[in-house]
């Protein structure tokens, strides 16, 4: 368990480690990924796998030193369009017999133009960047969400790999909201509309929550099929709060993620690999703290995964241990 977990509060250690990730203080991987962990998808390749899921970085700030790290991509955010301070604090709380967070932070963002002005001065050379996502989110006191991830769309799209839509943090009033079909389809329309006009041919995936029943997960499919999104992350943190939780702080308002989530979201990767025939990119999150883990997901559907509470407990080792891992059970 990384120091910082025994001496500082959850939000403060979470700043330190993008700190230290800024200034890469990080031991970096030297070893190349090998070839079996390689990924192709979107015209896209990613050299293993395993991504950091959004919420570390939440403002661009240390995207160089988490390559470094050995991920094969990065996802940023929630990035909104105005610059917003969340939530109040304490917001972030460790459920540490549960292995286990539960946060509440509410899309604090430095802003589209300051993590963009970041971003712009990342290695100009293909070779030297992460493959890189930016994960979309909306301003609380937004009078029109859908323009606001249309802006991001366009603001970003043209910068990254690929944008992930955020609808299903549960820390927003409202936002889940947007997964309803009525709602989805005009927010798609929108975004589609936004591509066309600006000429941008970026990847767009959706992120859905975990909380979704299985009619819900499948209107959310058909309207994502429908209109030609191209792709889905399976899932974002969930307001339930299963029985096995032992940690005096489970009643915590917010999302909680980690080991309690693994099995409701490979549960749903695999409900949404079944209702696209395996036709539609899935990047499985939830619960990833080994290769086995990671396996279980890519056996349920996923292409990709991504890893961020694992992170909290075990520390950078843990990239390097899922992919030793995941290799073995690859061969």
């Amino acid at each position: 368990m990384p120091i910082a977990m025994t001496l500082l509060d959850g939000e403060t250690a979470h700043r330190l480690g993008v700190l230290t990730a800024k200034y890469g203080l990080f031991p970096p991987v030297a070893q190349k990924d090998p070839q079996s962990l390689e990924v192709k998808m979107w015209n896209l390749t990613f050299p293993n796998p395993i991504g950091l899921a959004a919420g570390f970085d939440k403002n661009g700030e240390a995207v160089m030193g988490l390559k470094k790290m050995g991920f094969g991509f990065v996802e940023i955010g929630s990035v909104t369009p105005k610059p917003q301070t969340g939530n109040p604090k304490p917001r972030v709380f460790r459920l540490t017999e549960d292995r286990a967070v539960i946060n509440r932070y509410g899309f604090n963002s430095d802003g589209h133009d300051v993590v963009y002005e970041r971003l712009i001065r990342l290695p100009a050379k293909k070779e030297d960047r992460a493959v890189l996502a930016v994960n979309l989110g909306k301003n609380k006191t937004s009078k029109n969400a859908d323009m606001d991830y249309c802006d991001g769309v366009r603001r970003f799209g043209d910068l990254v790999s690929f944008l992930v839509i955020n609808i299903s943090s549960p820390n927003t009033e409202g936002l889940r909201d947007m997964q309803k079909t009525k709602a989805l389809e005009k927010l798609l329309d929108a975004i589609n509309e936004t591509k066309r006009t600006f000429k941008i041919v970026t990847p767009v995936l959706v992120k859905i929550s975990p909380d979704l029943s299985d009619e819900d997960i499948r209107n959310v499919v058909r309207v994502i099929l429908a209109k030609k999104i191209d792709g889905i992350v399976v899932a974002n943190t969930t307001v339930s709060r299963p029985a096995s939780l032992r940690s005096r702080l489970k009643n915590e308002d917010g999302g909680l993620s980690g080991d309690p989530l693994k099995e409701m979201s490979t549960k749903a990767i695999k409900t949404v690999y079944r209702l696209t025939n395996g036709k539609l990119p899935i990047v499985g999150v939830g619960g990833i703290s080994s290769g086995t883990d990671a396996y279980e997901k890519i056996r349920a559907g996923a292409s990709l995964v991504e890893i961020y509470t694992g992170l909290i407990y075990e520390g950078p080792p843990l990239v390097t241990k899922i992919k030793r891992e995941l290799e073995a059970l690859l061969k």
